[in-house]
């Protein structure tokens, strides 16, 4: 008996599903769309649901004297749900084609939301691949904090950086641009022979022909979006291997080359006290970017190649800037925040290994830096774990009272204790998201103590202690 026959037979509800189920070529799924946001609490509409993004390959081409960029993104990813449509983030830019797992897939735009319905629905736990063809000039994104900083993609004089905390990613490439969607990538880039392409992980690739230089990099160890760099320019890479053997890849501005070359050979010198302090570095090679302070005003932690602005009248770059950033690749980076309403797991931690690298090479106790921050009234305009907007999640908060959090749980349980916990946490949560509740959690249970007092006085309290 074929379908068609069998419907006969039944009942009109059921053969009104069971013909629903002959749509799509007979696939049978009745999917829904995926949300277009992933629930973040304080950047609403960033990322989205419905699927969990395993690899990027990006294949772009950079003209600095039209400032275009064409672009291809094949996203592999694994469906969370019956999927019958699902979103990505994009900013700006035009979308020339779409498909999945090779057919043609409708492709509509929404302000930063590109939706593509694929051909057929997507079965929940089906691994697909999306290809999204787009070209256009990329935007530089002003963000809602108190210093309206830049992000997204930042027009040099030669060329661009490409920087994405916390959105800006989506001005390059579509994505899932939320840190709880980590994945690996490989990025090829195309750009004019004299200049340089480089971005995160290892450099696997480059030939030049026609006048044009491709580079081809690789990250294999899991990413958040706003990791992702890219700086096309008249860089100078210099490689060195640390005693490990591990790869230390630098990549500096021609500008400002003479000025950095003292503090980048400190690297090594950086990376193995981290090591002694955090535990086994977490990815397969270290280095920088640096570039002139106009091409961004601050640095950003991107995944194995932090970028350091550098003002040439200053000579020299700050130590513990390069301490600070390094200390991401352990917190922030590795152990990447569930939400963005953590971001104190990231920045905490960054401002206290200044303040024990202070303590070990420059004689000043945490201590004292914990009073300095005590004492600062900005720190207590808000708890570090609760920023009460997206405008205020690089507020001094996050990062001081953060790492005064960690100070007061170091003096709570002990040296030996503490830095047990800070080398345990590193590794459990290696290359996985990490909440604020997970991390209270995971030190009170290796530490064995109750520190119900401790959060709710420094983590959580809305009010300035009435002493240290």
């Amino acid at each position: 008996m074929d379908q068609r026959t069998l419907v006969r037979t039944l009942t009109p509800v059921v053969a009104l599903l069971l013909l629903a189920g002959c749509t799509d070529g007979g696939a049978g799924v009745h999917g829904e769309p995926g949300a277009a946001g992933a629930g973040d609490p304080l950047f609403h509409r960033l990322g989205n649901g419905g699927y969990d993004v395993q690899h990027y390959a990006l294949t772009l081409g950079y003209d600095p004297r039209t400032g275009t960029l064409e672009g291809t993104a094949e996203i592999t990813a694994r469906a969370a749900q019956d999927l019958s449509a699902f979103n990505l983030d994009l900013h700006g830019m035009s979308v020339t084609g779409a498909t999945v797992d090779g057919k043609k897939a409708a492709a509509n735009r929404a302000g930063d939301e590109l939706t593509l319905r694929p051909h057929t629905d997507l079965d929940k736990g089906r691994t697909f691949r999306a290809v999204v063809r787009y070209s256009g000039i990329p935007k530089t994104i002003v963000d809602e904090d108190a210093d309206k900083s830049r992000e997204g993609w930042l027009k040099t004089p030669d060329g661009a950086l490409a920087v994405g905390e916390p959105v800006g990613s989506m001005a390059w490439f579509p994505s899932n641009n939320h840190p709880g969607d980590k994945a690996t990538y490989d990025i090829k880039v195309t750009v004019p022979e004299k200049l340089r392409a480089i971005s995160n992980g290892e450099l696997k690739n480059r030939s030049t022909t026609g006048g044009r230089t491709t580079f081809g990099w690789t990250s294999k160890e899991p990413m958040a979006s706003y990791l992702v760099t890219l700086a096309i320019g008249d860089y100078r890479l210099a490689e060195s291997r640390m005693p490990s053997g591990r790869r230390v890849l630098t990549a500096v501005d021609q500008a400002v080359s003479e000025e950095s070359a003292e503090l980048l050979g400190r690297i090594p010198e950086i990376m193995e006290w981290g090591e002694e302090k955090f535990g086994p570095y977490p990815f397969s090679s270290t280095g920088a970017i640096v570039v002139p302070a106009e091409a961004v005003g601050y640095a950003l932690e991107t995944q194995t190649r932090p970028v350091i602005p550098l003002d040439p009248d200053e000579n020299t770059l700050d130590i513990d800037t390069l301490v600070h950033e390094m200390a991401h690749q352990w917190f922030g980076n590795s152990v990447t925040p569930k939400s963005w309403k953590d971001m104190w797991l990231n920045e905490g931690f960054a401002q206290y290994a200044e303040w024990i690298w202070a303590e070990d090479h420059e004689d000043t106790p945490a201590q004292e830096k914990f009073d300095q921050a005590f004492a600062q009234e900005t720190n207590w305009a808000f708890p570090p774990a609760d920023p009460p907007s997206a405008a205020k999640v690089s507020d001094d908060p996050v990062y001081d009272r953060g790492a005064m959090v960690l100070h007061k749980i170091r003096q709570a349980v002990g040296e030996k204790v503490f830095f047990g916990i800070v080398q345990g946490w590193a590794a459990t949560y290696r290359h996985s998201n990490a909440s604020t509740a997970d991390f209270t959690a995971y030190v009170e249970k290796k530490s064995g103590k109750d520190l119900g007092a401790l959060w709710d006085t420094w983590l959580y309290g809305k009010g300035k202690p009435a002493t240290p």
